[in-house]
């Protein structure tokens, strides 16, 4: 592919169309000109369809630990041992104090996130006591993450006060298999469609740097198409010690750049948004990411892995020309 070509597709999405399998995967083997014609059609695309209005979310770990599934990434999987704290349920008041704390700041959504294959009984219905006190203090939205549920529960959660359900796919059908045994990425799609159904938005992205080629990261793009989610979460690997993956070789700085602009292409108008592992990567990257796509980060600690200081993304949000406006504004 020549410059002209990455051009053509660029306008092309510019003009509302979307780029097919075919010229999606036409980005996977790229001369350096080309790689850098693509990362400007990407912040080209970013300016054209992305809100400056920069879009801030923040997690609890509700649950963590002794998780059934074996997913080779994981710290929280009881198939490994990393050390990471267990426990059953995060405390109501720990969870109403950390909820305040970050309405305070200005984070536009929280979230709860539980270990384990999915949520159920008594646990499910002590979180969605929470979400009901958290939507009647109002002032950001609801998301959840707590695995495989059925669509009974995702009701549940849905009637409590939760906007959006979020599930990650994690990457391409045809390395996933190599990841995990324990359930498939259609078990994941089969619950972003139920909630749905319930009318929660979807949140669904994944993790890059876990060994899969590039030709991966286009079809992990592609995949996510079938969710259509409105915010794609991209991780960066922390390796885990203890995991099976705790020895892999990092991502460089291109390639990241590169996978950010990849899926800018393929979902111009969905928010991207930096999750677990940009702390790790050079702060010259991260400004690249986000003039070129980025435009939503999970904000504070993140779930085994201790995220940015709010203050300090604040600042970088700012000085990369997004809106951030805290509550005080």
């Amino acid at each position: 592919m020549i410059p002209d070509a990455i051009n053509n597709l660029k306008e092309k999405i510019l003009a509302g169309g979307s780029l097919s399998t075919v010229e999606a995967m036409s980005l996977i083997d790229l001369s350096p000109q080309e790689e850098d014609a693509l990362i400007e059609a990407a912040a080209e695309v970013t300016e054209r369809f992305g809100s400056r209005d920069f879009d801030s979310c923040s997690i609890i770990n509700a649950r963590s630990g002794r998780c059934s599934e074996d997913c080779k990434w994981c710290a929280q999987s009881a198939h490994y041992k990393t050390g990471t704290m267990s426990y059953p349920l995060v405390g109501h008041d720990t969870c109403m104090a950390l909820a305040a704390y970050n309405r305070s700041r200005g984070i536009g959504r929280f979230s709860l996130v539980t270990s384990g294959r999915a949520l159920s009984g008594e646990a499910l219905e002590t979180l969605c006591g929470y979400y009901r006190e958290l939507r009647l203090a109002g002032g950001m939205g609801l998301c959840a993450s707590m695995g495989l549920l059925d669509a009974e529960a995702l009701a549940k959660l849905r009637d409590a006060g939760v906007e959006r359900y979020h599930c990650n796919l994690e990457s391409a059908p045809s390395h996933f298999s190599t990841l995990c045994s324990t359930h498939s990425i259609e078990d994941k799609i089969k619950t972003i469609e139920a909630a749905r159904a319930t009318g929660m938005e979807i949140c669904s992205g994944g993790i890059i740097g876990m060994g899969e080629s590039r030709a991966q990261r286009v079809e992990f793009a592609l995949t996510l198409r079938r969710v259509n989610p409105v915010s794609i979460p991209i991780n960066i690997l922390v390796p885990i010690s203890g995991t099976p993956l705790e020895n892999t070789e990092p991502l460089s700085g291109r390639e990241i750049l590169l996978t950010v602009a990849i899926f800018r292409m393929i979902h111009p108008h969905a928010v991207l948004r930096f999750a677990g592992g940009r702390a790790s990567i050079a702060k010259e990257i991260q400004r690249e990411s986000l003039r070129i796509g980025i435009n939503g980060s999970i904000m504070g600690d993140l779930l085994t892995t201790i995220g940015s200081q709010i203050d300090e993304d604040i600042e970088l949000i700012r000085s990369c020309g997004y809106n951030f406006k805290t509550p005080q504004q």
